[in-house]
């Protein structure tokens, strides 16, 4: 019987003494001061936002990083504060256990960059309004024209195909949307337009363009044409100039 109670003693001392230790080391830590903030940009490497600026944004009132304890920073905070920035399209900050607070930013990544006099802005890869950016001009299609409720989904996704494809990437750049919202495009090495119509099919036109350019570049003859017209089924119509 006193063995089971000695056993007993001894396990709630060790208990105790753990919980102690937890709460002197939790304590501790809460205490300690920050030490500096570090921004870490994951993705592209275009700069669109500068490590400055989202230190401003991790640091409440401007303050100096040295002055604010750990326990006094609310990182689900800033972690909204970042994500709700016009450039940012998620972020991640935590403290690591020297006190510096390590911020991981993926920017949004503009597809296309529509072109209304003052009122110029980005699409990103979501579909949704970017702002320009005055660090870094992103080599994107140049898009005139009116993009509503109606076709914005579309378009959006038309600029993610010419995005993701390194040939279209590299080869179109300019997207011109017409009153009856087909579409016209320019290619950077030729000066023909292309004759795109709507955005049904989108998949299939860009296929043909690239077979149909694949050849006709081993001969020199896109040279030689004003239009490449993409709108009907299964063939490309060419015309002189």
């Amino acid at each position: 019987m006193k063995l089971f109670n000695w056993t007993n003693f001894r396990l709630i001392l060790m208990f105790s003494l753990v919980i102690f230790l937890y709460s002197f080391t939790s304590n501790r830590n809460n205490n300690k001061k920050l030490t500096k903030t570090t921004v870490v940009f994951v993705g592209e490497n275009a700069p669109y936002i500068n490590q400055e600026t989202v230190n401003k944004l991790l640091i409440e009132n401007n303050k100096d990083a040295k002055s604010i304890g750990k326990d006094k920073l609310d990182l689900n905070r800033l972690e909204k504060r970042l994500n709700s920035h016009e450039m940012i399209e998620k972020s991640d900050v935590f403290v690591s256990i020297d006190g510096v607070v390590k911020a991981v930013v993926k920017q949004k990544t503009p597809v296309a960059r529509v072109f209304d006099g003052d009122n110029s802005f980005y699409i990103d890869y979501k579909g949704n309004r970017m702002p320009l950016s005055a660090n870094y001009t992103a080599r994107v299609p140049l898009v005139s024209g009116v993009i509503n409720k109606k076709n914005r989904e579309k378009l959006a996704e038309l600029f993610r195909v010419i995005y993701d494809d390194e040939f279209l990437k590299k080869n179109i750049i300019g997207v011109q949307i017409m009153p009856n919202e087909s579409l016209k495009m320019l290619n950077r090495n030729y000066n023909y337009q292309i004759d795109f119509g709507g955005t049904k099919r989108m998949n299939a036109k860009f296929n043909n363009y690239k077979v149909f350019f694949q050849k006709a570049v081993l001969d020199s003859s896109l040279y030689k044409y004003k239009t490449i017209d993409l709108r009907f089924e299964q063939q490309v119509v060419c015309t002189k100039k």
